[in-house]
């Protein structure tokens, strides 16, 4: 056992705050106990920035959030904490005048809108304390008490406040059929009192990511804001009458919709399929009076593919949305619309930009719209001119993770691959930002990271590939170093200079190993058409493209051991491992597969999400059978003979769990040394603490046996 190993171990076993006392490489009880800061939201006049911090309660095992403030007007002033991390509070916005914050919070069991009135609060009356062992500031003096803004029987699941700061939109999950919140209060009662468990579908989504459907639909209502509350009497259900979840599941949120500038319009995107909403990506935007005197209208009809996240000009009079042009692909180029909202017509903004747009924001003037996009590597923070369509880059380097802008102030989260997430600021113009928190700077004294490097080489057709090394923490020239072959998932997606919390390559470089990943064919960030690419030949130009830059980095990098690599991947990853276990074995001493598709026949018809299987097979299983079998996994087991560790979560409805134990069964029959590992509790992602935590245990002590025993 190497003496980095062995220390490594050791810390593992060690308490999570224990571990951060002495200088050690990064391990994976650093990496889910560091804070996380996200969603920061500045004040209309950007003196003041609030955002949420997730702190990790590991005994519990859970992550806590609560809600900090930051004076900009002040020098050297400090953030402060607004509300105590076992409210869970988030999604923090500024009301109208500047005064309070609206955010949710827990109240009891349920989650609700609050509001923190925070007029008048100064950085400089700060008390020091302690949560959950981790230093911070608070401010409870002289701040009033938050008052509970809703009292609603059901959970307030995201909300938008108006202009006019007398009304806000918020999404609940309800029966449709049922006349008010109330009623589907009442059945959910009922149906947790009845004692027959079954559950009876006649249309898909039976399931949808790690749930069950229940029948309820996630839906918009507007209410008027009272001194102390939301007037129920006065609620607004307006998106009744669509057979769709507003905003989107399972993953959509308050970018989804939007008031007009006047407060008499809400604006907001949903997919209406019916019996096809399984293979169906047809999102349109709508508008719909908030007082719901009249039903929503369909805004982009004629297109058949994703319009999303509507943004109305200051003057009322454009619509500006992201929309995708191909039905059925979820990963095709957003691009930026106008739509003029007097005579209906539309046009693309950013035509000759060949990225894909994340969400936009306005700028003041209403002459520019920020957006973030992956771009070569990195996940970039771009400003778009209306106008002229050309888009501009803010933030070149490192992973934007959220932004918000007020005048010429930019405020964002920041990371990089050797970085956790931080705030900055920077201008409209760009230049050197300025760092405004350090969140972990206590945790990271003593922690040791690798060095990162990008490389590229000519991949499948000669085209120009791209890749990143991470070298071991403790990296001596002249050293060989065993190899940890990340592949990423998507597969339309990008290993990039980011600070991942489930993937990350410091947890490798942390145990010893040089990290190495490719950004195949299929990857975004590099142009539609290279996005493009993998569609249809999941096992062929990306096989190639890892092939040809593992080879590249062996030859550019010589302290790469060659003889004790790993390849590990997941989801589309973890395909490509299952690929590689056939059609590829030569370098690796050992594989991992994390959630991955074995068969790609039952995976067509036991995921949950239709369109992506149909389209990145050309068709139906049962219209184009070939296609499936053409890089079926399932079909090269004979030829697997390298030691594989196996690993599916049960709450995982994107690729279920039976993928991974056919695989699993497979590798048994065939007498090749196997693991199998899985979380009862976990979806596509391994989110838990400890449960992370194992993860990495169960992972590092897989490599170790098979890439530092052996030698």
């Amino acid at each position: 056992m190497s003496k980095l190993f062995a220390a490594t171990l050791a810390l593992l076993c060690a308490s999570p705050l224990l571990a951060s006392e002495a200088p050690h490489p990064f391990n994976a009880h650093d990496l889910v106990n560091l804070q996380r800061i996200s969603d920061p939201q500045l004040s209309r006049d950007g003196t003041q920035v609030v955002y949420t911090l997730r702190q990790t309660d590991y005994a519990a095992n859970k992550g806590l959030t609560s809600l900090w403030l930051l004076d900009l007007s002040a020098k050297d002033a400090k953030p402060f904490r607004l509300t105590d991390p076992q409210k869970r509070a988030s999604s923090p916005r500024w009301s109208a005048d500047g005064a309070s914050i609206y955010y949710l919070g827990k109240s009891g069991d349920s989650t609700q809108l609050w509001r923190q009135d925070v007029a008048g609060a100064a950085a400089s009356s700060v008390k020091d304390g302690k949560v959950l062992g981790i230093k911070y500031h608070a401010v409870f003096d002289h701040l009033s008490d938050a008052v509970q803004v809703s009292k609603l029987p059901l959970d307030v699941s995201n909300f938008v406040l108006a202009p006019d700061g007398k009304h806000v939109a918020f999404s609940a999950d309800v029966f449709t059929d049922c006349a008010d919140i109330a009623c589907s209060k009442k059945r959910q009662d009922e149906r947790a009192a009845n004692k027959a468990s079954g559950r009876h579908y006649d249309k898909l989504f039976v399931r949808h990511w790690d749930t069950w459907a229940d029948g309820t639909r996630a839906q918009l209502f507007v209410a008027e804001l009272g001194k102390d509350g939301i007037d129920t009497g006065k609620l607004a259900w307006v998106t009744r009458g669509i057979d769709g979840d507003v905003p989107s599941k399972p993953f959509g949120g308050d970018d989804e919709y939007s008031f007009s500038p006047d407060s008499k319009t809400v604006y907001f995107d949903a997919r209406i399929a019916g019996r096809t909403e399984p293979w169906s990506t047809n999102f349109d935007v709508y508008s719909v009076p908030a007082d719901a005197s009249a039903a929503p209208k369909n805004l982009t009809v004629e297109n058949l593919a994703w319009d999303a996240t509507p943004v109305v000009s200051h003057d009322g009079k454009t619509l500006y949305y992201l929309a995708m042009k191909k039905p059925t692909f979820e990963a095709d180029r957003f691009g930026i619309m106008a739509l003029d909202l007097v005579s209906g017509k539309s046009h693309e903004i950013d035509a000759d930009w060949d990225r894909s747009a994340g969400g936009i924001k306005l700028s003041k003037d209403g002459k520019t719209l920020y957006t973030t996009s992956d771009d070569n590597g990195d996940h970039s923070l771009f400003a778009v001119d209306i106008a002229s369509g050309k888009a501009r880059k803010i933030v070149t380097t490192g992973q934007v993770e959220g932004f918000d802008i007020a005048g010429d102030s930019i405020i964002y989260t920041h990371s990089t691959l050797k970085n956790p997430a931080d705030l900055f600021r920077t201008t409209s113009a760009g230049g050197k930002p300025t760092q405004l928190t350090q969140v972990n700077a206590e945790a990271l004294a003593n922690i040791q990271f690798g060095d990162y490097e990008f490389f590229d080489f000519k991949g499948w057709n000669n085209e120009t590939v791209q890749g990143y090394v991470v070298k071991p923490v403790g990296y001596n020239a002249g050293q060989k170093y065993p190899i940890a072959f990340i592949i990423h998932g998507g597969p339309q997606g990008a290993m990039t200079n980011d600070f991942h919390y489930r993937w990350n390559a410091q947890t490798y470089a942390g145990q010893g190993y040089a990290v190495v990943t490719i950004n195949f064919h299929g990857s975004t960030g590099y142009g539609q058409a290279f996005t493009d690419s993998i569609s249809g030949d999941w096992g062929g130009k990306p096989l190639e493209d890892l092939q040809k830059g593992y080879a590249a980095a062996l030859d550019k990098y010589k302290f790469l051991d060659s003889d004790h690599a790993c390849a590990l991947g997941a989801s589309y990853g973890g395909y490509m491992v299952y690929w590689i276990a056939g059609n590829w074995q030569k370098p690796w001493k050992c594989l991992i597969d994390h959630d991955g598709v074995f068969d790609s026949r039952m995976m067509s018809y036991a995921t949950e999400e239709l369109w992506f299987d149909e389209w990145e097979h050309h068709g139906t299983q049962f219209d184009k059978p070939e296609a499936y079998e053409r890089f079926n996994p399932v079909n090269y087991v004979a030829k697997w003979s390298v030691p594989m560790l196996v690993i599916h979560s049960e709450k995982d409805f994107r690729i279920p769990e039976e993928q991974g134990l056919a695989a699993f069964t497979a590798l048994q029959r065939r007498g090749i040394p196997s693991e199998f590992l899985t979380f009862p509790d976990e979806n596509h992602w391994v989110l838990k603490p400890q449960n992370s935590v194992q993860w990495h245990d169960t992972v590092n002590a897989w490599l170790k046996k098979w890439l530092v025993d052996t030698k």
